[in-house]
Parts: structure tokens; C-alpha cells; sequence
């Protein structure tokens, strides 16, 4: 196992500074090689040092500006700064560059959402689902972009399989009720609608819906 690799693994179980001694012993042996240094700037992400880690991927990206992986990594410190701009910058480049796999489509999509561009996003979000078709949260928002369209018989789809992949997802049984309501089916949506208070109490959205269902099905009682 080369020393990257055994650094990564060291920074997958927590040996942080383990990580830092290999990183910076390829850093000094491969000086014009960027994969070290957006190593070493993903250690220091992990340990909080964000600024010092901006420095070490813009060196990476100095030697080799086809990195996609320090690109990536820059895009997710701006995400988590809801600097989205930015993030969706970086994540753009990363997968103009080459990097082609679900966690980097799936955060271009989820920046793009935090933009309010769903219909943008889709075809990101549709293809972090193509490459990992287990990701129930890649779905779960690509079928919030299908909603966004009004594509509720795809929405529906999508949604059901979230819950089999996830039956704890109150936010994808709500959804799938507000899908139903919309394609006229009040008593599956009323059943989502519960179902979604049923896994997460506190959901508010789901119990006023709720509420709304039953009361429509009443007034149709009444006719």
C-alpha cells in the first residue's frame, strides 16, 4: 500500500496525525505531484482547519489545474459555509474536469436546489442516482426536481422507492402525500400523510396535511 493510500486509511480511522506525517513525507518526496496536497488538505478539513486546507487544494490546483478532487474538496468547504455560489463554482469544474462519481453530481444538484434552480439541478441529481441507485437522499431530492417540474406520477416513483430504501424518511412519506393530493388520490395521500407523523411526531407540514385530507374526505362524504 503506497503512502497515500495508507493515509487515507489512517484519516478513515481517526489517526489524524498519522495521516498528517505520510502526507507530508509524499508532499516532500512528490513536490509536483497535487494528490498530497489535497490530502493533506482534507486532514485538515476533517480537523476543522478549513483555511489552512483552502491553501493546500489552490496549491494542488496550482501544479495541476485539471485536480478535480481539490476542486471537490473546495466545493465542499464553501457548501458548508452556505456559500452555495461558490460551491456550485467548484463543483461545476469538478465534474467539467473529469470527476465523474455520485457524491459529485449529487452535491452540484443539492447546491443547485439551495439556488433555487431544481430544474438545473435534475440532471445532476438523475445521474448521482444512476451511479448509486441505493443513495435514498440523491433520490429523495431528485424527486423533490420532479416535483418542482410536475411530474407527479414520476415524483410518486421515485418517492416509494426512498421508502423502501429508507422507511424512516418522514420527509419522503409527506412528499409522496403531497404528490398523491396533487393527482387527486385524497385517501393515499391521507395514508402518507400519517404514515409521515406516524416516523417523525414532531412533523409539523405532515399533521396539518393530514388534517386537510380528512377534512376533504368528509365534505366528498357529505355530497
Amino acid at each position: 500500500m503506497d503512502k497515500n493510500m495508507l493515509g487515507i486509511q489512517y484519516m478513515q480511522e481517526g489517526k489524524y496525525e498519522d495521516a498528517v506525517k505520510l502526507f507530508s513525507e509524499v508532499i516532500e518526496e512528490s513536490p509536483k505531484d497535487p494528490v498530497g496536497y489535497i490530502n493533506f488538505g482534507n486532514v485538515l478539513t476533517a480537523v476543522g482547519e478549513n483555511e489552512k486546507a483552502i491553501s493546500f487544494f489552490n496549491k494542488a490546483l496550482e501544479i495541476d489545474k485539471s485536480a478535480s478532487a481539490a476542486y471537490y474538496s473546495l466545493g465542499n468547504l464553501y457548501f458548508e459555509k452556505d456559500k452555495f455560489m461558490e460551491a456550485k463554482d467548484m463543483y461545476e469544474k469538478a465534474v467539467k474536469t473529469g470527476l465523474d462519481n455520485a457524491d459529485a453530481f449529487f452535491m452540484l444538484g443539492l447546491t443547485l436546489m439551495q439556488l433555487d434552480q431544481p430544474k438545473l439541478a435534475m440532471p445532476y441529481l438523475q445521474r448521482s442516482v444512476e451511479l448509486n441507485p441505493e443513495d435514498a437522499e440523491a433520490r429523495f431530492q431528485y424527486a423533490l426536481c420532479l416535483a418542482h417540474a410536475e411530474l407527479y406520477e414520476e415524483v410518486i416513483k421515485e418517492l416509494k422507492t426512498v421508502i423502501e430504501k429508507d422507511p424512516e424518511h418522514g420527509d419522503a412519506y409527506y412528499n409522496l402525500g403531497v404528490a398523491y393530493a396533487l393527482t387527486d388520490n385524497v385517501p393515499a395521500a391521507l395514508e402518507q400523510m400519517n404514515k409521515a407523523v406516524e416516523v417523525q411526531p414532531d412533523h409539523m407540514l405532515a399533521a396539518h396535511g393530514s388534517k386537510q385530507m380528512e377534512a376533504i374526505l368528509e365534505e366528498e362524504k357529505k355530497k
